[in-house]
């Protein structure tokens, strides 16, 4: 069987990198490596058949700059792009754009990225296709947020808990809820944590 593409651009730097150029030399393909100028020396530039610079050190202009990646891809005549993981990795945007380039995206498609990429949307699709989810029981949460234990919040949307905090223990979880764990998310962006904040209110004071 031909292989779809021939030639794959690692979007990515360091351990993960490595890995994934090393693997796909190992399969035949030829490889290009980006990197930042804080970067221009680092293995995995050296592991590659090729390196494209694509920006100043600052991730914003270099790893999470779409317009580089693609502008990377074009110049070296890679016809596929591996994403590593973090960065643009779980960016549906990102995905789509580098199949709107006429490129292969190597990872999920679009959609998925978009739908796995919400806990809360992922875990009803998964629901409503029969796969069993692990989840919290009410009155196990209402025991956790009652106890001295530390525990976090985290986004719909986030890869990770952006927000952990020992809370103090209140009369009640509505209290608790109510007071102490609203001036921890006060730290940080509100409204990016209004989706897990309005189902966790919803699940533990019903």
């Amino acid at each position: 069987m031909s292989k779809r593409y021939s030639k794959v651009l690692v979007a990515n730097r360091g351990e993960i990198a490595v890995r994934v150029l090393r693997g796909a030399r190992a399969q035949g393909y030829r490889t290009v490596a980006v990197y930042s100028d804080a970067d221009a020396g680092a293995l995995h530039v050296r592991t590659a058949d090729e390196a494209v610079r694509i920006g100043p050190a600052a991730a914003k202009d270099s790893y999470l700059s779409i317009d580089a990646i693609l502008a990377a891809a074009r110049t070296s005549g890679a016809d596929a792009i591996h994403p590593g993981y973090g960065f643009l990795s779980e960016r549906a945007d990102f995905a789509q754009a580098v199949q709107d380039a006429g490129l292969v995206f190597i990872g999920p498609d679009p959609a998925s990225i978009a739908a796995m990429g919400n806990k809360s949307a992922s875990k009803r699709l998964m629901l409503a296709a029969g796969v069993p989810c692990v989840g919290v029981p009410i009155p196990a949460l209402r025991e956790m947020l009652g106890s001295h234990m530390p525990y976090a919040l985290a986004e719909d949307h986030s890869g990770s808990a952006l927000a952990q905090a020992v809370l103090r223990v209140m009369s009640t979880p509505a209290e608790l809820l109510q007071r102490d764990m609203a001036q921890v998310l006060m730290q940080y962006t509100p409204q990016r944590f209004a989706s897990a904040w309005a189902h966790l209110i919803e699940q533990v004071t019903a």
